[in-house]
């Protein structure tokens, strides 16, 4: 039975998002140098997010001597299913995560400067755009693996070159695919999305919640 989730992502909103749905996860980020291979942006967030989840179940025990993390007998806690949190390898589960933003086919990630940022946002201004997350849930003592995505459409306002200069230039665009956060004070400029607002957060709750519980209560 599956007792303790794995977060295989140092990515404090996806952090957050576990929390918010009364997962309590131990976060062993991943190590690997990432690799694409594929070109379709759905492809692109499963192959990353599978090599994030294998290359933290493969080597669970040896990132966790080495990493320190605050609470280490955290679970995973939730009314419907009854888990102890108690660390151990077989009844540990890995999720790995990524989100990119594309838009006219291009994959749009995290902007290395300001300039970049309003490049960016310069782009998705007054269109829409897709947003996908893949993930991948990993179990460390078997070749068990599960990948999906989920897209989410997201509608931008109108702005104004002020407007962008302005977001650009702070520090919310920077560590964030396609240079914005839904979440944070870009919120204004978004006219509406098609699918899960979570998703565009950087996970998608419901699919990853449902997909959690077929590991556990089988």
């Amino acid at each position: 039975m599956i007792k303790q989730i794995i977060l295989a992502s140092g990515s404090p909103r996806r952090l957050e998002l576990l929390q918010q749905i009364g997962i309590q996860p131990i976060v062993v980020k991943s190590r690997i140098e990432e690799k694409i291979t594929e070109t379709d942006p759905a492809l692109v967030v499963e192959e990353l997010s599978w090599q994030k989840a294998c290359d933290v179940a493969e080597h669970l025990e040896e990132y966790m001597i080495e990493s320190s993390f605050s609470d280490p007998m955290a679970g995973l806690s939730e009314t419907n299913i009854d888990l102890v949190p108690v660390f151990n390898p077989s009844q540990a589960l890995v999720l790995g995560a990524d989100t990119v933003v594309s838009c006219d086919g291009k994959i749009l990630g995290k902007p290395h400067s300001h300039d970049e940022a309003f490049r960016m946002i310069k782009l998705l201004q007054g269109r829409s755009h897709q947003v996908y997350t893949g993930v991948t849930l990993a179990l460390p003592e078997s070749s068990e693996r599960f990948t999906f995505h989920e897209e989410t459409v997201v509608h931008v306002v109108p702005m104004t070159d002020e407007e962008i200069r302005a977001y650009a230039e702070s520090t919310e665009p920077m560590d964030k695919a396609g240079a914005y956060g839904i979440q944070g004070t870009f919120g204004k400029f978004i006219d509406r999305i098609e699918g899960d607002y979570y998703n565009v957060v950087g996970l998608p709750l419901a699919r990853v919640y449902a997909e959690i519980k077929k590991f556990v209560l089988r």
